[in-house]
């Protein structure tokens, strides 16, 4: 792993790369941190035409991201089965009766066992894993570029606090940051994300939870060890 490029002195920028929304829930988690923070997507959430009549005749829903709600219809009380609290507060406000999941896909599972064939999964049209619980696409995740603001500090002398929130975002990411100045502290939220990024990095750490908040703690982690020689956490 290369040393950092950066002044050690600098304090690092925390860039958040989700889509907006996310992006601003997870700032208002990190303001703690003290950090400046850049919020720049490099996706863009789009309905995609579905099959609405089916959504609404389903017995329940599984929702793994808040980005799949509004494309659901009415909650009208049915009950939703949540990934995690954002999920699940966009779901009550929807109408649904919500039981709210541990936060990631994984450990969802047993709330998942015996769900017949009623339930419908509504989610994005790139999925990281598989539910047993019949699946239909109601958005894509349309790739962007980066904005001015995020090369900005990407060329500067500061190091970049750089979550990755999915596989497949870090290997959009990576792809657009091969000239980066800037030291790249990866914050992934999972191994198979960091897997996927493929461009230098300077500092790593994981979430030991694969959620918002284990990406909080790991970053809190990154930022106490800012003064010890470089390690993967």
């Amino acid at each position: 792993m290369p040393s950092d490029t950066s002044s050690s002195d600098a304090a690092p920028v925390l860039l958040l790369t989700r889509p907006e929304p996310a992006s601003r829930r997870f700032a208002a988690e990190a303001a703690h941190l003290g950090l400046e923070t850049v919020i720049a997507p490099v996706l863009r959430i789009v309905p995609v035409a579905h099959d609405t009549a089916r959504l609404a005749q389903a017995q329940g829903l599984v929702f793994t991201s808040v980005h799949a709600v509004p494309w659901a219809g009415p909650g009208q009380g049915r009950p939703a089965i949540c990934v995690g609290p954002a999920t699940a507060e966009a779901a009550r406000a929807a109408g649904f009766n919500v039981t709210e999941g541990p936060g990631d896909a994984a450990r969802m599972m047993p709330l998942l066992a015996g769900l017949g064939e009623d339930w419908l999964h509504p989610h994005g049209a790139h999925v990281a894993r598989q539910l047993p619980v019949p699946g239909m696409v109601v958005y894509d995740q349309m790739p962007q570029p980066l904005t001015d603001a995020a090369h900005r500090v990407l060329a500067g002398s500061a190091p970049v606090i750089l979550p990755l929130f999915s596989p497949r975002s870090a290997g959009l990411l990576s792809a657009q940051l091969g000239q980066a100045h800037a030291a790249l502290w990866l914050v992934a939220i999972s191994a198979a994300a960091a897997a996927r990024w493929q461009g230098r990095q300077d500092r790593l750490a994981v979430a030991a939870i694969p959620d918002a908040m284990g990406v909080l703690r790991a970053i809190g982690t990154l930022l106490k060890s800012r003064d010890l020689p470089e390690q993967s956490m």
